[in-house]
């Protein structure tokens, strides 16, 4: 199956009420599929995933797509996209601190490379802080510097952990004994 086919059957699944948060829906898609834009096609279809729950074959197909046209960033967005669909959403604004506050004194990577352990509120039979891990994925960025706030996704090791997660709660981000970074939860769902 070559790059179009797999767009096309991608764009099929997209229910026609579907509009992203800049307006772009299914039919913006296939206008670039019929001019065999294809990477922004691809790129498209993957920013409409707001609205509905795109189903694991869906994003299969997106990262076939963007294998084949060896876009390895797309690839590896879609990969989450799949992981999401799966288990769940978690977005934040992470805060994090500055260097001279204790914070940490490079920048996160932001195509979830990071594994750092976060605070959830909850504690061990010893009482401390029960510290659960999840990656983080920086949103519109390719990295968060220090001191810096920005959009981010979790993907939680233990998804079923973080499912008492509700927007407005506040996690903390650590890497070590002291806490890095704040988060404020923006979207919490759960896998369907």
């Amino acid at each position: 199956m070559d790059v179009a086919d797999l767009l096309g059957r991608a764009a099929a699944m997209v229910p026609a009420d579907v509009v992203n948060e800049a307006g772009v829906t299914v039919v913006d898609v296939r206008e670039y599929l019929d001019h065999d834009e294809w990477e922004v096609a691809l790129d498209l279809l993957a920013d409409l995933d707001t609205g509905w729950r795109p189903p694991t074959a869906w994003w299969d197909l997106l990262i076939d797509s963007a294998e084949l046209m060896w876009l390895s960033d797309a690839a590896a967005w879609c990969h989450w996209g799949r992981w999401e669909s799966i288990h769940g959403i978690v977005r934040a604004k992470l805060r994090l601190l500055p260097s001279t506050e204790g914070g940490r004194r490079t920048p996160i990577p932001g195509k979830g490379i990071l594994r750092p352990m976060w605070d959830l509120g909850g504690r061990t039979a010893a009482g401390n802080p029960d510290l659960l891990v999840a990656r983080v994925w920086v949103e519109s960025a390719t990295a968060l510097p220090p001191g810096a706030t920005g959009s981010v996704r979790l993907g939680p090791l233990s998804p079923a952990l973080w499912s008492h997660l509700q927007p407005g709660m506040t996690i903390t981000m650590h890497e070590g004994r002291p806490a890095v970074g704040t988060a404020i939860i923006i979207e919490a769902s759960n896998a369907t």
